[in-house]
This record gives structure tokens, sequence and C-alpha cells, in this order.
């Protein structure tokens, strides 16, 4: 349970502990409160009609008992262990769930999951895979239609002056975002990467306004309390599937590193690009929710047909954004995970992987299965990438 007493870092660890009281009370409060599977759908339609964007996360600790009647085993175990936490009545306190294509197996889930937990509102976004102008166009008018079933189900009006809005605030807990990770550029990180992934959970189970307020005061203890990873050891960064649970981080960081920088679904990837503020607020969401976000499931390359023919070319309009990454935050040596799988970030490593070595960048591989048992085997291979690069 979340205390009024309790705030920053303290809070954080609290709502990280149980993210699902402070939206329980949120309903009983009267607000809506909406679950979301990936980072597709737009927040900003949500919060401007006052509906609380919720993610939907897995457990690692939880056994999967449920999920297994419904999918197959030889699927990604982060949405396995979703829906059975779904299965589970663990997100029984939504109103609704609002899905999209992030890959083929969650495009799936979210039907079965439709169909298994009847929730009182469902919509789906078939969101293209490719960054096109006319696919911008398609997923902007999809938009509008998630824009329809949101005003049925309130009863309000979603105007442009509420959407630019609701822009305008996201953009600002994004900048906030940013400046916390900003903390971890010094040579003694101010804040670890372990806390970082749990103001990141934190966020995604609460409102937009309270995670502004949380960011501040998170940011002001930070930078004052002046006990941040204080060892200079190797900088890394972390690239790949979702990491919601902080014990990979603590893995890597207890090995003998500083996790500086990451390039996850529950981190940066989520909020470093900003809605562009256009006339039309569609507009502005459609490319930033399309084009903005760096997630594999986007094949980026399609769109740039010359380059085809250069495949380094083709490498840096690809993964040029991790170079300057690398760069800002001073980074080591870069990680590579994938949960077991996971296709779209399987097969997007080797593409990562020859990048990595054309820029001159230490890296490692590792495979798991979205467990903590599984990352003890994991440890003595991350010491020794530790011993090449320190």
């Amino acid at each position: 349970m979340t205390s009024k007493e309790k705030k920053g870092l303290a809070l954080v660890s609290e709502i990280y502990g149980d993210r699902a009281y402070r939206a329980r009370e949120l309903v009983k409060k009267g607000r809506q409160v909406m679950g979301y599977f990936c980072l597709y759908p737009v927040l900003e339609m949500l919060t401007a009609l006052g509906i609380v964007p919720y993610r939907i996360l897995g457990d690692i600790n939880e056994p999967i008992t449920k999920a297994d009647a419904c999918l197959p085993t030889v699927v990604c175990p982060f949405v396995r262990s979703s829906l059975d936490l779904g299965l589970k009545d663990r997100y029984d306190f939504l109103d609704g769930v609002v899905m999209c294509h992030g890959c083929d197996v969650g495009e799936k889930v979210a039907h079965i999951w439709r169909t298994y937990l009847e929730p009182s509102y469902f919509h789906f976004i078939d969101t293209p895979h490719t960054i096109h102008e006319a696919a911008v166009e398609q997923f902007k008018e999809q938009l509008k239609d998630f824009r329809k079933t949101l005003e049925s189900l309130t009863g309000k009006e979603l105007s442009r002056d509420k959407l630019k809005d609701a822009v305008e605030t996201c953009n600002e807990q994004r900048a906030l975002v940013r400046e916390l990770y900003d903390l971890r550029k010094p040579d003694f990180p101010l804040i670890s990467g372990a806390e970082t992934l749990q103001v990141m959970v934190a966020l995604m189970s609460m409102p937009v306004e309270e995670g502004i307020d949380l960011l501040k005061q998170v940011i002001s203890e930070v930078k004052e309390r002046g006990a941040g990873p204080r060892k200079k050891q190797p900088r890394l960064l972390v690239w790949g599937s979702i990491v919601d649970n902080t014990a990979l981080i603590e893995m890597i960081e207890s090995s003998g590193a500083n996790v500086v920088m990451d390039d996850t679904c529950v981190g940066s990837r989520a909020y470093f690009p900003d809605v562009e503020i256009t006339e039309d607020p569609l507009d502005g969401l459609s490319y930033r929710y399309l084009v903005g976000l760096q997630c594999p499931r986007t094949f980026r390359q399609a769109v740039y047909g010359e380059l085809k023919k250069d495949y380094i070319k083709d490498l840096e309009s690809r993964f040029g954004y991790i170079k300057d990454y690398i760069r800002e935050w001073n980074v080591d040596g870069v990680i590579l995970q994938s949960i077991r799988y996971c296709d779209i970030h399987g097969y997007e490593v080797p593409g990562v992987e020859d990048y990595l070595d054309h820029i001159g960048m230490p890296k490692l591989y590792l495979e798991h299965d979205y467990s903590e048992a599984a990352l003890a085997p994991l440890r003595t291979r991350v010491q020794g990438f530790l011993e090449i690069i320190g």
C-alpha cells in the first residue's frame, strides 16, 4: 500500500513492490483505469479524458499455471506471464484494455485476453510495421477510430484542445525522465540502474500528473543525497526486450558494473521521443508513436531503399541512436539481452552486434527465460565480460 508520508525514492520503492494498490485506490475514487500491453497505444488520448493508463506487466517470480491452457510454452514467457496474471484476476481492477500489434504473439494474446477475460471495454490498434508515409496515415486513421470508442466509453468529447493539453503534459513527463537519465552521466552516477528501473515501473502504474510530481521529488532527492553508486566501474548500456523487474539489472550491477543507460521499453525507449505539437494533434501523435519509437517490431530499413545496397549505412540508419547513447553516457560496453522466443529482438541481435563491432564497442549477448532463477548462470558470463572491458 502507498503512504501519503512517503515521497521520492521511498514512494517509488513502495509502488514498485505493490503496483496495483494505487490503481485500486483510484478506482474506488471513481477514476477509470485502462490497461495497455505495449508502447503503441497512444497514452495521450487516455490522459486527455482523465483515464489512467496502466501498463500490463508480468511477474518473473510467479509460476505460470493458467496461461499454458491458452498458449504454447514455446512463445514469449513475458507475454505468457502477463496473460497468466490476468487469468488469475491480478488485473481485475482495470476498466478495460487497449491492445496493439506489437508482435505476432502479442497480437494473438490481445484477442485471447478479450475472449477469456471479457473486459468491459476492449480496443485493438492494428499498428503498422513500417514507417512509410502511407503507414503513418493509416495509423492516424486507426487513432480516429480509437477516439470514437473512448468517447463512447466516457461520454466525453475528445477535443483537439484536450488532446493538445495532454500532449504537453506527457511531454513534460518525458522531459523529466530525460533529466533523470542525465543524472547517470557523471563518472559516479547519481542514481543506479536498478533504482531508475523502479522509477520507470512506478510511472507506468499511476496517472501522468502524479508521475510528474514523483519525478520532481526523485530528481531533487537524488541531486541532494550524494549516495549513488560511488565506485568507478565499467559503464554499461543494456539493450533488448522488456526488463520490468530489477533482478537482471541488480545482477549486472552487483557483478561490478554501473548500468548507466538502457534501450528497453520500460526505460528510455518509452519516454525519450517527444510528440511534436501540430495543428491536428493526431498528426504529431501518429508520427511519434509509429516513427519516433525505436522498437525492432518496426521494419525501418524498408523506407531506406537506397541504403539496402550498403549494409553499414543501413545499420547506421537503424541503430545510429545507440551510438549517441554510447557517446553521451560514456559507455564502455553493451549487454544485449533478449527473452527466449522474443522473435522481434532475437532477429535483430545479429544486426546490432554487427553495428557495435563496426563502431568498436564491446558487447555481450544474453538470452533468458523471464525468471529470476535463470539469471544465476548468466552472472559468470557477465563477470567475464567485465574483466575483459575493465
